[in-house]
């Protein structure tokens, strides 16, 4: 898949609408505690800087619904990327009114505007005309470079595309990468080729999972998702979560995973709790031992000596959810523990964004991993073999 790439549009003292993904964690006081995704963004921004273009930035933030609402304020972002650029960066008042449509006519070239959080207009995610309209009226040029919400059809993702023929829209250099990545992780992986996949649903994951069967030659599961794969096959699982409208599905992943002569691992014991709670009685378990009252939580030692000597040969690593309630210190070992042998191999280690991000960073190995994809449910949808909504009016004919 090729897309139209900013690089062949001539931008040169244009003014340009940049589509980015802000959604960036905030601790209580509005400071920013990660802020990857914006430094993730600096590579298209400073090309069209370069070109000396007017650079008009749009991003959401969290989930107002559609309500103007001061915590999901982008006003902590503005000053983070006027840090990270060096230079000022303009925040309208708002997304599509008086304030921001004057401040977007009025910047010069060299200039950075940064519009207010795009999901404060209810038609943003309805992927409402008018909106798009409102949006695209403001520069010459749209560039998406969100590949985070990509994988939904908003306003400003996928309505605006309509309003831009292909020489005046293109991907960002962040979206091209995600794409151009995932295309030859799927495709052409150096074998073998592992995925570790966690989470703690199969409904989540259960496409991805069938569409990577073919693909990989050992996968390897964790989270609450394990669950429902040992109680198909006749374990005692006790209160752990499971997806009992998911059974049959489960057995016919297991059943295609050995018809293709992929090597299928499930965990084989567990932490268990009393209750979901930090300071609950927790002991180790194996996975046919669980008691009827208690909750696996995370895999366990034994679980993390099989997974690591089955990943010792692998080239190849597509890891997509934890393997246990990484939130809580005490059922985060197991998670922890595979991010540290993944970091530590030779493979090429590709992380599917969203909460494995998050684990990996809490850990401090995010530098270790070959690449981190800024999109969790988008990463999931092109394993699933998907086109993404925000991508395919990208692609070139």
């Amino acid at each position: 898949m090729e897309l139209l790439s900013i690089k062949e549009l001539d931008l040169a003292s244009k003014k340009v609408f940049i589509r980015c993904d802000f959604n960036v964690p905030m601790d209580e006081y509005s400071n920013i505690s990660d802020d990857r995704r914006i430094r993730s963004a600096l590579a298209t921004v400073n090309y069209c800087l370069d070109q000396d273009c007017a650079v008009i930035l749009a991003s959401h933030l969290g989930r107002p619904k559609g309500e103007v609402n001061e915590k999901y304020s982008l006003a902590p972002v503005a000053r983070r990327l006027g840090q990270l650029l060096k230079r000022n960066v303009i925040m309208a008042k708002d997304v599509v009114g008086d304030d921001a449509i004057s401040k977007a006519n009025e910047l010069k070239n060299g200039e950075v505007l940064l519009l207010e959080n795009l999901r404060f207009e209810p038609g943003e995610t309805n992927n409402d005309e008018e909106l798009s309209k409102k949006l695209a009226s403001m520069a010459e040029y749209y560039i998406n470079d969100a590949f985070g919400v990509s994988h939904r059809a908003h306003s400003s993702v996928e309505g605006i595309t309509k309003l831009y023929d292909n020489k005046h829209k293109a991907s960002g250099f962040l979206l091209s990468k995600e794409i151009k990545f995932f295309g030859k992780l799927i495709n052409q992986p150096v074998r073998p080729f592992a995925a570790i996949v966690g989470g703690s649903k199969v409904s989540g994951k259960l496409e991805a999972l069938i569409n990577l069967l073919p693909k990989v030659d050992k996968i390897f599961i964790g989270g609450g998702m394990a669950f429902t794969f040992l109680k198909q096959m006749g374990y005692d699982i006790g209160s752990s979560l499971v997806e009992d409208n998911l059974l049959e599905d489960a057995q016919h992943i297991m059943d295609e995973a050995k018809k293709l002569g992929v090597k299928f691992y499930l965990p084989i014991d567990v932490i268990a709790a009393e209750k979901f709670s930090e300071d609950a009685v927790s002991k180790i378990v194996t996975s046919q031992e669980i008691p009827s009252e208690w909750m696996g939580l995370d895999i366990g030692p034994a679980t993390v000596r099989l997974y690591r000597e089955a990943l010792n040969d692998v080239q190849t690593v597509l890891w997509n959810g934890p393997m246990g309630v990484y939130e809580m210190e005490k059922y985060a070992r197991g998670s922890n523990k595979i991010a540290h042998f993944v970091a530590d191999s030779y493979a090429t280690t590709v992380v599917g964004g969203g909460d494995t991000a998050d684990l990996v960073q809490r850990v401090g190995l995010d530098e270790e991993m070959t690449f981190i994809s800024t999109g969790g449910g988008a990463s999931l949808e092109l394993l699933e073999g998907k086109t993404l909504p925000g991508v395919a009016p990208l692609i070139k004919e």
